[in-house]
């Protein structure tokens, strides 16, 4: 399967993980967003929204990373951990992924990313938001083991982990966040491919230089 991506992407990254956790081998194929390889006819037939992450297995390619996934879970996973087949538990998963699509990292890109691409200056209450979905995430987490609950990692807790891994290269301090924290210690030592991630979320510090603190 070939798997168009950038190495600091969080939904790269969470893609990543997935095929770790089934025992897929992506085909990596880095692409340069900034050199506009999204926007080459060949990828344009691929993918019209010439976005990444990218999966294209056979003559069946798809994009957005939690789609992606599931379809990766769906297809080759042995067992139903991951994503599993209860409606109940199935439900609360795919709530806590719309959760970091939508809230968390989210928010995280509408304060962090202005400032990277358009040089726009901080906003403080793009800021507070991201301490509330984070308090939302606390909430979620209390006294529970993993982001969905129950006694097994699923696919939220990869979404999650690459999504706060990205919050850690930026320089962005959750550790007031106790089961926020105590997790995001504790997954990566569960996780497989949770060292790749680490290791290509460095690729995005760069950017995160730039980015200036809210005002006071």
């Amino acid at each position: 399967m070939d798997f168009y991506y950038l190495p600091g992407s969080a939904p790269c990254r969470a893609v990543q993980m997935t095929a770790a956790a089934v025992g897929v081998e992506l085909n990596l194929k880095l692409t340069n967003l900034m050199a506009g390889e999204h926007m080459k006819p060949e990828f344009l037939k691929l993918n019209p929204q010439h976005c990444v992450p990218t999966l294209v297995d056979g003559d069946f390619s798809l994009w957005e990373s939690r789609a992606i996934m599931i379809y990766l879970v769906d297809r080759y996973a042995k067992g139903e951990k991951l994503y599993p087949k209860d409606p109940q538990k199935r439900a609360v998963v795919n709530q806590r992924l719309y959760f970091d699509m939508g809230t968390l990292y989210q928010r995280f890109g509408d304060y962090y990313y202005p400032q990277i691409f358009e040089g726009a200056a901080a906003n403080s209450e793009n800021y507070r938001k991201i301490g509330e979905a984070l308090e939302f995430l606390e909430v979620f987490l209390h006294d529970q083991q993993f982001v969905a609950g129950g006694n097994c990692l699923t696919l939220a807790d990869l979404s999650v982990l690459a999504t706060l891994t990205t919050f850690e290269v930026a320089g962005y301090d959750f550790s007031g966040y106790k089961s926020v924290h105590e997790w995001y210690g504790r997954i990566q030592k569960v996780a497989l491919g949770a060292d790749i991630n680490r290791e290509w979320a460095e690729a995005a510090r760069q950017f995160f230089e730039k980015v200036k603190a809210p005002a006071q």
